[in-house]
């Protein structure tokens, strides 16, 4: 396959240097390798804090980057894909991250090596994206239990798995499912109690544990994932059907395809927006962007 654009590419990498567990080490050493200067023009940024990836990202666009590459989490992702939805730029990504949901729904390697060549041998695809009362989303957002979960991983001194794991565990006894009003599509409207809901564009959270096995990130829709609260004894079967791709096949899960959704809720809690906790409002108008994003993958 051909090198994805043309001589003398504008690529700018954006790196969260605290993002997951896995190391950084000689990254750049490998950038410069793969991407010569006699074909490329390389760029490497480094994010500080909060939202700067994003501020990086609207200026790179504003300098003609052809490519933004994340490398970092599905927040990293998040923040760097919200400023180019709907551009001419492209969207790369190097997972780094603790869950890495997105790349690996788009089946990018985490060997960063490996994900870096397929940048360059790599293709460019159309998806879509959402947004939360008009704050884009790429992979999925959710409130309840799962924004709890998201909110408290991000304060967690430590990251990976068994730090995510040990939140849940912790919080899952007391957690009371919530009630939502759900308004479909502007002719359904269901009221439910649910442990948790989950808007997928990408069908997973992260650790290979698929939410919503069937969604597509190019149909124009996004799976609604309502999950009601299984009893403790339920777990381990409610887990091996996340890990198996299977869930929808559990009776505490209901999962409906949907293109725009308002959800009220009795207090402004915190939501889940590609794994990072926020809070935008009571009243919550969901929105699909139908092929909005410019993405290389594998």
């Amino acid at each position: 396959m051909e090198d994805i654009k043309k001589e003398h590419t504008r690529i700018v990498f954006i790196i969260n240097p605290h993002s997951g567990r896995s190391s950084k080490k000689d990254l750049e050493e490998n950038i410069y390798s793969i991407f010569p200067a006699l074909l490329y023009e390389v760029s490497i940024k480094y994010t500080e804090y909060k939202n700067h990836a994003s501020e990086l990202s609207r200026k790179a666009l504003n300098e003609k980057a052809d490519i933004i590459v994340a490398v970092g989490g599905d927040g990293t992702i998040n923040e760097v894909a919200s400023q180019i939805i709907d551009t001419e730029c492209i969207l790369g990504i190097v997972p780094a991250g603790s869950g890495n949901g997105l790349a690996r729904h788009l089946g990018i390697s985490r060997v960063k090596s490996k994900a870096l060549k397929k940048i360059r041998k790599g293709k460019t695809i159309k998806i879509d994206t959402a947004s939360i009362n008009n704050t884009a989303f790429v992979s999925i957002a959710g409130l309840g239990f799962d924004a709890l979960v998201a909110d408290k991983f991000s304060r967690s001194k430590s990251r990976g798995f068994f730090s995510y794991f040990k939140i849940i565990a912790e919080n899952y006894p007391k957690y009371r499912p919530k009630k939502y009003i759900i308004q479909i599509d502007e002719d359904t409207t269901i009221t439910t109690r649910a442990l948790f809901l989950s808007f997928a564009n990408s069908n997973q959270f992260g650790y290979n544990t698929a939410i919503a096995p069937h969604a597509k990130l190019n149909d124009g829709k996004l799976d609604l994932c309502i999950v009601k609260k299984p009893y403790l004894i339920e777990i381990p079967l409610i887990a091996n059907l996340l890990l198996l791709k299977k869930i929808h096949l559990s009776p505490f899960v209901s999962i409906i395809p949907v293109r725009n959704i308002i959800v009220k809720q009795s207090k402004n809690r915190v939501v889940n927006i590609d794994g990072e906790a926020m809070k935008l409002g009571k009243e919550l108008d969901i929105r699909t962007n139908p092929l909005s994003l410019n993405v290389l993958i594998p």
